[in-house]
């Protein structure tokens, strides 16, 4: 059964929702262990006092602010729990917006939590959801995660409210640090009509449910070939297309992209994704009608 991270309310002008909040994520990676390169045994990652010279165990250790050099304060939990702000318990609403405006909807997401409501707060919590929905609103919000204020962002989701913290705009990287083009980019217009048509074959509904992590599957086979003595072969990598064999490349993208198009069309499966289902389907929407044929004339009888 998941466990609550958080326990606290939502508090928008003068109504208090209690939730509870969970993480909407896990990681589903594959786990290496650190080990020494000479024996291949794992090492451990201990917690040494150089003032001791000794290796502590965490239940002796506590968190502490260095005020000056060398110098530190501890802060205990009492501490944090003293702090007079109410995000310390409280997803605080400042503003509700546009759920598709631009402006806000461009921040860098962090991390993505399930909100629960507590019975006593149920009615006002999807009464908040429902308005949420039929207006197209995301309420802005802050709250206390890991001795942290977060900006954040409440939105409907599935039978609850999703929240999605966002990074503070000083917290973001500017552009301004890449090397891009100051001048636009030009491009011909068979170019472009090539690339739109590409981008028309391969347009579809995306469903997250359809896709799996490759990566995961491709090195754990890697794996498996090691532990069975078997070398890996080197992987082929594709190389960048030359502005010279931009036309070709989309060219050869678009007809390779019809070819699938007609062998999924052509033998379909019972046990075919959803995904292609929608992909072929879109397809054949934009595609342009062929031209009726003429009427064939009678020939006349004597």
């Amino acid at each position: 059964m998941a466990r609550s991270m958080w326990r606290g309310a939502i508090q928008f002008g003068l109504v208090t929702i209690p939730v509870k909040l969970y993480l909407a994520t896990e990681s589903g990676g594959i786990g290496f262990n650190m080990l020494h390169a000479s024996c291949l045994n794992r090492i451990q990652m201990k917690i040494y006092c150089p003032y001791h010279d000794e290796v502590v165990p965490r239940s002796e250790t506590v968190r502490g602010y260095e005020y000056a050099k060398g110098r530190y304060v501890v802060v205990t939990e009492e501490d944090v729990d003293s702090i007079p702000l109410k995000t310390l318990r409280a997803i605080e609403i400042e503003m509700f917006v546009d759920a598709r405006n631009e402006a806000h909807g461009a921040q860098f997401v962090k991390q993505a939590y399930y909100l629960e409501p507590d019975e006593i707060g149920r009615k006002a919590f999807y009464l908040l959801k429902s308005v949420l929905a039929d207006t197209g609103k995301s309420a802005i919000c802050k709250i206390v995660l890991k001795d942290r204020e977060q900006l954040a962002a409440l939105n409907p989701f599935s039978n609850t409210l999703l929240l999605t913290t966002l990074h503070w705009p000083d917290e973001v990287r500017s552009i301004d640090e890449l090397t891009l083009p100051e001048e636009e980019v030009t491009f011909k217009a068979g170019e472009r009509a090539m690339a739109e048509q590409l981008v028309a074959s391969m347009t579809g509904d995306f469903s997250a449910d359809d896709y799996k992590d490759d990566y995961r599957q491709a090195l754990m086979a890697v794996i498996e070939r090691k532990v069975s003595g078997e070398a890996p072969a080197p992987a082929v990598r594709a190389e960048p297309t030359n502005i010279g064999d931009l036309m070709a490349a989309l060219e050869a993208s678009v007809a390779a992209a019809r070819e699938s198009r007609a062998q999924e069309a052509a033998a379909p499966t019972p046990a075919e994704p959803a995904a292609r289902r929608r992909r072929k389907a879109a397809a054949a929407e934009t595609a342009e009608p062929e031209p009726e044929a003429a009427p064939q004339r009678r020939r006349k009888t004597a």
